[in-house]
């Protein structure tokens, strides 16, 4: 007992940074990498080296607004586009059946590439400490934060941002067996959430899970369906300036009867339905249990089998997450067209860890009632790389501003996905996993993956995450767009038999006399492409151009709709309500109304409005109220 007792008080002093960032995943990397960039002298602590930048669940990065969120981290300066095309296997531009709105870039990544790419990226980033440790105490002092290690080492930092993703407290359930762990058998963070609590932050259990997977070799690939990557390939990265790799083949397979038949006899063996996971589980990816008990009507659901990367066996088999017992596993995958002599190499597996309610966090990512302290990612109550990824530059940039002395830097919905994402968890909260979607954004002909560097380039480059060349490089593209939007406007096209012919065979009227090109492009059934040989005068600029150019003018009053949309959002949040309003003193405030705004304090009318709740009438009263 003594000795135990004397460790206690054997504490020794560390080292003083700017910023401390605890954890190394999506959200840890980015927000540290912004931090040091900005000149903030920045310590990242991970608990081991050899986790840096892991995917323990899917090897891929982007997909349906996924890849807008990691289109919008490159252009506001991040790394994590970058990353991805260096380790990109395949490339697929997802929904071009649909607007471009939809359109979204999604990769398969080399995971083991993938992750030695972001660890170096650590590692020789200027005004960065990388370090292997797990932080089991923060400490609030009257000008920062203690940071307490397992070493017993103290390290003194400014700002704090948490970036813990499944880690803390994280329990591992496969059937009826659970114990202590981290994704991917890591140690778990089992300390620090009891710290966490002693600041009085409000947490709760979330629960998430990754399918098995497989060796190659035991695929009988015959019997499966190819999905090939696009021909066309297109990076994430602006700055990019190769072809990334796609030379990976994926397949799809489905689930059967007899798989159903498996999975519902043995459903009491899961440990999310045999009552053993308490913490709240995604709605928008469910296990396999969950598919058959809340979709009974469907008679298959589709299996994606994706390689892990160039230099392993290991495939992925995408909607197959699951609870069950290994043995229960083993089976309802072998039931499976093409797995019937599958080999697991890693079993599936559902993981619960603490996380915070993110309402307590304001638009910055900094919690309300404690100055300096930061949450990111999974911890905020998101799901995704990607999300966790754009939450940590956001973090990383406020804390290294606020230490500055400079004002902090807030996006709004109508500016981006990573604005949407962080006014839905701190204005509106989530009662399970957060996962970004188009459809939650109400301005998202505006908020386009091809767009992302003209909407957030500007903003990148005066925080000083951009520089200069590249900025230049920018400014030259945008001046190509006003040229060759002003071009069109101008050109005229004259008829021909030929031109007519085409139009025709488009089901379209054809012209009588001449036609200024942009009239022709706005005809839903006429692109660039299709009328490149009738334009005589078209200029050598590179696709993207004529891309922006296009959707411009195809779109043009929808998009005027928008904007006439956001200006009247951006008028309501310009009303800003003050940190010490009293909602008690606001007569006529209805009960919800006035609770929800108690508990989430928003910082503009334009917040306020959203909060699930608030009544128009109830706003129509508060902004009385600060009129007086």
């Amino acid at each position: 007992m003594f000795h135990v007792k004397q460790l206690v008080f054997m504490r020794y002093i560390g080292k003083n940074y700017d910023v401390i960032v605890v954890g190394a995943g999506h959200a840890g990397i980015e927000a540290a990498l912004a931090s040091a960039r900005l000149g903030c002298k920045t310590a990242c602590f991970t608990i081991n080296l050899d986790a840096v930048g892991n995917l323990p669940c899917n090897p891929s990065i982007g997909g349906t607004s996924k890849g807008h969120l990691v289109r919008e981290i490159d252009a506001l300066g991040g790394e994590m586009g970058k990353a991805a095309d260096k380790t990109t296997i395949q490339s697929r531009m997802l929904n071009l059946g649909k607007g471009p709105a939809v359109h979204s870039l999604r990769a398969q990544i080399d995971r083991r590439g993938y992750q030695n790419y972001m660890k170096h990226a650590l590692e020789r980033q200027e005004n960065l400490e990388l370090k292997q440790c797990e932080i089991t105490h923060i400490e609030k002092t009257d000008d920062g934060f203690n940071i307490i290690t397992k070493y017993e080492a103290v390290h003194f930092a400014k700002a704090v941002i948490i970036a813990t993703g499944t880690y803390l407290k994280g329990k591992i359930f496969i059937g009826d067996v659970s114990f202590s762990s981290g994704p991917d058998g890591m140690f778990p963070a089992d300390i620090l959430s009891n710290s966490l609590e002693e600041l009085k932050i409000p947490m709760r259990r979330f629960k998430t899970g990754t399918p098995a997977r497989i060796n190659r070799r035991s695929v009988e690939f015959s019997a499966l369906e190819v999905q090939p990557g696009d021909e066309k390939v297109v990076p994430f990265s602006y700055e990019t300036d190769y072809i990334p790799k796609n030379d990976a083949l994926c397949y799809i397979t489905f689930t059967n009867d007899e798989t159903k038949e498996i999975v519902l006899r043995n459903i009491k063996r899961s440990a999310l339905y045999g009552g053993e996971i308490v913490g709240t589980g995604p709605r928008y990816c469910p296990s396999l249990e969950d598919k058959f008990v809340r979709f009974p009507e469907h008679k298959r659901h589709h299996i994606f089998i994706e390689p892990c990367g160039d230099e392993t066996e290991e495939l992925y088999l995408q909607g197959l997450s699951s609870s069950l017992p290994e043995d229960v596993q083993l089976e309802f995958i072998h039931s499976i067209k093409g797995l019937e002599n599958a080999e697991i190499m890693r079993t599936a597996y559902a993981i619960e860890y603490d996380c915070v309610d993110p309402t307590v966090l304001r638009s910055t990512l900094e919690f309300k009632d404690i100055e300096g302290l930061y949450g990111a990612g999974q911890f905020n109550g998101s799901s995704g790389y990607e999300e966790a990824a754009a939450q940590g530059l956001i973090a990383g940039i406020n804390a290294a501003l606020k230490i500055q002395g400079k004002e902090p830097f807030v996006l709004d919905r109508a500016s981006s996905y990573i604005g949407t994402l962080i006014d839905d968890l701190t204005n509106k909260g989530c009662n399970d996993p957060y996962r970004m979607m188009t459809s939650r954004s109400e301005y998202r002909l505006i908020l386009r993956q091809d767009n992302a560097d003209i909407r957030l380039t500007e903003f990148g480059h005066k925080i000083g995450l951009i520089n200069n060349e590249r900025y230049e490089k920018f400014l030259d593209k945008c001046e190509k767009i006003r040229k060759e939007r002003e071009r069109v406007e101008k050109t005229i096209i004259s008829p021909s038999k030929e031109l007519n012919d085409l139009i025709v065979s488009r089901e379209t009227s054809p012209i009588i006399s001449g036609v200024f090109l942009a009239d022709l492009i706005r005809r839903p059934q006429l692109n660039y492409e299709i009328l490149k040989d009738f334009d005589k005068s078209r200029p050598d600029f590179t696709d993207d151009i004529f891309e922006q150019v296009e959707i411009e003018i195809k779109y043009e009053g929808y998009i005027n709709r928008q904007l006439a949309d956001v200006k009247e959002m951006r008028r309501l949040e310009k009303r800003i309500i003050p940190d010490n309003i009293n909602y008690d003193d606001v007569i006529g405030l209805r009960l919800e109304a006035r609770e929800k705004l108690k508990k989430i304090r928003p910082e503009n009318i334009g917040k306020a409005s959203r909060i699930s709740g608030v009544s128009p009438s109830d706003i129509s009263v508060l902004i009385i109220y600060l009129n007086k």
